[in-house]
């Protein structure tokens, strides 16, 4: 059996949480689908109404129908973001690159997605009309999910790639036209590793007494490594 993760504290757990989209075979096993799931079921809800739900798939028969039609929607959805985001030019073409170092991580992704460990469709059950704060009865509770997943040695990353297949998925799982599918979260133990991730200063996106009012208190911790958001040039 594999040794227990070293214990990860809250703010160090926040700081190197990274999309995990490698995965060992190693299976995820009950008590930690569990475990994960009960730190997604701690999450905060639109006056407490808890109306999230999360769609496990693994092995079971509509499961591996469903899974194969994820897999299709991720070739879809990475194809055309590739040649969108300009991955196969420029930087990209150069090998070793950041560029090229991302587009190969996605590939790996894409290709192998229908394989994953676990496959998670976190749904919203609708007790009204789609209205534009909806996800934050949701939301909080997948990143709740991957935190929890980072904090017993597991790793995953949210996608909307359901969107591409959703009609096919509802159909096989049976999930009601009043819930909502808001993310497709892929588990499983980490290929590579969790460690610090790279965001823009603390400084450049908090404001303060209005829109771009400086707030010279933003400041990140010492060490703190950064970079640009969005695709790499």
């Amino acid at each position: 059996m594999p040794s227990s993760p070293e214990p990860v504290g809250l703010l160090d757990g926040l700081a190197t949480t990274r999309a995990i989209r490698r995965y060992t075979d190693e299976p995820v096993t009950d008590e930690q689908l569990a475990t994960v799931l009960w730190a997604a079921s701690r999450a905060p809800s639109g006056s407490n109404r808890q109306l999230f739900r999360f769609v496990v798939l693994r092995d079971g028969p509509r499961a591996i129908v469903a899974r194969q039609a994820l897999g299709r929607a991720a070739g879809r959805l990475w194809g055309a973001k590739q040649e969108r985001d300009g991955y196969v030019r420029g930087s990209g073409a150069v090998p070793g690159s950041a560029k090229a170092r991302m587009a190969a991580t996605m590939q790996h992704y894409t290709d192998h997605l229908a394989e994953a460990p676990v496959i998670v469709l976190a749904c919203l059950i609708r007790h009204r009309q789609p209205h534009p704060g909806e996800g934050a009865s949701v939301y909080p509770a997948c990143q709740n999910l991957l935190l929890g997943a980072r904090a017993i040695g597991l790793g995953g990353v949210l996608t909307g790639l359901h969107a591409l297949v959703e009609d096919e998925v509802r159909a096989v799982l049976g999930i009601p036209d009043g819930v909502a599918l808001a993310a497709t979260i892929t588990l499983g133990h980490p290929a590579g590793h969790h460690g610090p991730v790279r965001r823009r200063p603390l400084r450049e996106l908090v404001y303060e007494d209005g829109w771009e009012g400086e707030a010279p208190w933003a400041l990140d911790p010492p060490g703190t490594r950064f970079t640009a958001a969005g695709p790499p040039a």
